[in-house]
């Protein structure tokens, strides 16, 4: 994969951390952001690559009365069970990693000097690696941190969720702490929103001043 002169950014966190808001402040910045999550949506709406092979593994059942897939239900199942969660990363990642290189290829082509991949399973799906052989050929891999108990507090304020649930999917996840021991630039988001917004900025301002 020939990729000019763009950096390539592995964006990851754990849920609650604000990469979201870190993603579209370096869209905003200029970079180009593809996101694992709003290509997981396109593969599972209807007429999506794995909505078939999703009814095929777990049952019609979590297909709503038009066809599509019922999140919620499904979430609930793979957010608590290990195995279930497992048969659906097997569907769900060949497909994503195929559309990320395809669009990442597409990026580098159209000249963005910066291509953000967000991917909230980047350390889990081993997708980290270095060199020739990498999976996805990042240049940095960046972490949005905050705390555990931040996470919690802020994914029950967004999402209504029992603390059992939003229990479940941390545990989903590998800790916010052990993903720091993987991550090249630790973005902390703990604090106001602002202080985050300047790190963000200098850090993309560093990119542009040291192409590769």
């Amino acid at each position: 994969m020939s990729l000019g002169n763009s950096w390539v950014i592995g964006l990851t966190g754990g849920i609650g951390t604000g990469k979201t808001c870190v993603a579209n402040l370096l869209r905003r910045l200029g970079a180009a952001v593809e996101c694992a999550d709003e290509i997981v949506h396109e593969l599972q709406a209807p007429g999506g690559r794995a909505l078939e092979r999703i009814a095929e593994t777990f049952g019609a059942e979590y297909l709503d009365p038009a066809g599509a897939l019922d999140r919620a239900r499904l979430g609930e199942l793979v957010f608590r069970d290990a195995s279930a969660r497992q048969r659906l990363n097997q569907i769900i990642h060949p497909m994503v990693l195929e559309e990320l290189r395809a669009r990442l290829q597409a990026d580098a082509e159209a000249g963005y000097e910066v291509i953000v991949l967000d991917i909230p399973l980047l350390i889990e799906g081993r997708l980290a690696g270095r060199g020739a052989g990498a999976t996805l050929p990042f240049d940095h891999i960046v972490l949005v941190y905050a705390p555990r108990e931040l996470q919690l507090e802020r994914v029950a304020a967004r999402d209504g969720l029992e603390p059992d649930a939003v229990e479940n999917r941390l545990r989903s996840q590998l800790g916010i702490d052990e993903k720091c021991e993987h991550a090249d630039v630790i973005i902390d988001n703990s604090g106001p929103w602002e202080k985050t917004e300047q790190t963000v900025r200098e850090l993309y301002a560093d990119w542009l001043r040291e192409r590769p």
